[in-house]
């Protein structure tokens, strides 16, 4: 194969399989661990989107500046914008649809949610004050990744947009976005949890409980002190009183993931641990009952000079001696020999990766293979180029 060029290990093309995810799909899901180039890819699929007569919404989790100013956005916040029309037609590019992009604020996301289900004025501003709920709303293990699940529950819903494209959250372990919530939420809402607000709203005075609930309260008093127990109660109420019980509330929003309009596109380099972790995420997909619709591998590095014919190093030392002096010839000529070995080191490991990535998740999932640029994507073009790859 030539550099660049894409190879489909499938029956039909796998550039089309992704054309058609992103032209009838409302929600695409892009996943995979940290590094491996999620946000930008998120970023470009927008815009082919966009480019081709959708209305989007790309929606990130703290993306680089450079992602910002490649949108031609100053930086990204918790309120859509609007990619500018003009941007497009500077970079010679269509614009059938539109594009906007966002930032989730994990704090402000949570904050909306209350301030929209609250039942009065007064259960607004108690549950924001609540010590454990300011904790819980910045700080818990999980947060992030419910929140980027709730504000796409919203969204999705939203008229203005045609697809929403979500880069989720990054992580050291691509799993942790499905499982997140449900950690979220056995935090919030656990037996224990619920104990402490039926213990706390039969009897508000210690000493009118039973003598082991008074124990263990009175106890866990001199660590934590009375007020906050009266917190942690009064949030778990307030939480359940507020989405009619945060279990059902986080599953129900968990079920968005599994519509028939969400597709989930995995993304990944060959590199031997990021191979790893898209074969392990894929199977937990799978096992969730979700399908991933694509695989697109990031960063492939080609064999150098595929076509190059058959010659000696003299040959190739007499040609270069034609352009430097003879000493300098030589060394000249070590060093594109080493360069080229270490390119085609590469680019072995990167087949090996990609046929073990195959071998282990199957030849049914549509495989997209984007080359290793020759510098980062920092502008629209650099992203529609990109975009030409993956659709």
């Amino acid at each position: 194969d030539a550099p660049g060029q894409l190879r489909a290990c499938t029956a039909d093309s796998p550039t089309m399989d992704l054309a058609k995810v992103l032209a009838s799909q409302r929600v695409i899901v892009c996943v995979g661990s940290g590094g491996v180039g999620k946000t930008t890819t998120s970023a470009a699929l927008a815009v082919r989107a966009a480019s081709e007569g959708r209305r989007v919404l790309c929606l990130t989790i703290d993306p680089a500046k450079r992602l910002a100013q490649s949108l031609g956005l100053s930086q990204l916040h918790g309120a859509e914008q609007q990619v500018s029309p003009e941007l497009f037609a500077r970079y010679g590019l269509p614009l059938a649809g539109s594009l906007s992009a966002m930032m989730l604020d994990m704090k402000r996301t949570f904050d909306d949610l209350v301030e929209r289900h609250a039942s009065s004025k007064a259960q607004r501003q108690r549950i924001l004050a609540n010590r454990l709920y300011q904790y819980v709303s910045t700080s818990l293990a999980g947060t992030q990744e419910y929140m980027a699940m709730e504000k796409l529950h919203a969204v999705r819903r939203d008229p203005r947009f045609d697809l929403i494209v979500l880069d989720t959250p990054p992580t050291t372990n691509a799993l942790d976005f499905l499982e997140a919530p449900q950690k979220l939420v056995g935090a919030i809402d656990s037996p224990v949890m619920r104990w402490f607000v039926d213990t706390l709203q039969a009897a508000p005075g210690l000493g009118l409980m039973g003598r082991g609930a008074a124990f263990v309260l009175k106890g866990l008093g001199r660590f934590t002190g009375a007020e906050f127990l009266h917190q942690v109660g009064e949030f778990v109420a307030e939480l359940n009183e507020l989405f009619g019980g945060f279990r059902e509330r986080a599953q129900a929003v968990y079920e968005d993931l599994k519509g028939p309009d969400v597709a989930f596109v995995i993304i990944t380099s060959p590199a031997p641990g990021t191979v790893a972790e898209a074969i392990f995420f894929t199977r937990k997909l799978r096992e969730y009952g979700i399908t991933p619709r694509a695989m697109v591998v990031n960063r492939v590095h080609s064999a150098t000079l595929p076509n190059a014919p058959n010659v000696t190093e003299a040959e190739l030392a007499e040609e270069l001696a034609r352009y430097w002096p003879e000493g300098r010839a030589q060394d000249v000529l070590s060093r594109m020999l080493r360069a080229a070995h270490d390119a085609d080191v590469l680019a072995q490991r990167d087949q090996q990766g990609l046929e073990r990535l195959r071998k282990s998740v199957g030849q049914d999932l549509p495989y997209v293979e984007v080359p290793a640029f020759e510098r980062d994507v920092h502008d629209l073009g650099a992203l529609s180029r990109l975009s030409h790859y993956l659709a």
